[in-house]
């Protein structure tokens, strides 16, 4: 059973604009993990986090690096949780969550489907 749904988009350029005025946005938004990657990857981990609040229906107490993108075994993109993030999953029953990322045409966008335990 489906027990939350998110969706997120990110103007490329904006983004980009935003973490070459204020570099400091990389360090506080993404894990140490993330942090050397492309600002088109950057964007779309942006989204994806974005879009796990929404289908968590909140980050109340979150923190932004309490949350990483990594490949799974296949190279398809999953949450790493951690901390906050972690418990907030558990408390609310989820078993698995599914993320979807792309970026093209001067976009970013990501979507993710967060599934109940036993689903």
């Amino acid at each position: 059973m489906i027990v939350g749904i998110g969706v997120d988009i990110v103007d490329l350029g904006r983004f980009t604009r935003a973490v070459t005025r204020t570099p400091a946005l990389i360090e506080r938004l993404f894990a140490e993990s993330e942090r050397a990657l492309p600002p088109h990857s950057l964007a779309a981990r942006f989204a994806a986090k974005e879009a796990l609040i929404k289908a968590l229906g909140g980050s109340d107490g979150m923190r932004w690096h309490d949350v990483e993108i990594v490949a799974d075994a296949h190279g398809n993109p999953e949450f790493a949780l951690h901390n906050a993030f972690a418990a907030a999953v558990t408390a609310r029953g989820i078993g698995s969550i599914h993320l979807s990322m792309t970026h093209d045409a001067g976009v970013a966008c990501a979507f993710v489907v967060a599934e109940a335990a036993g689903a």
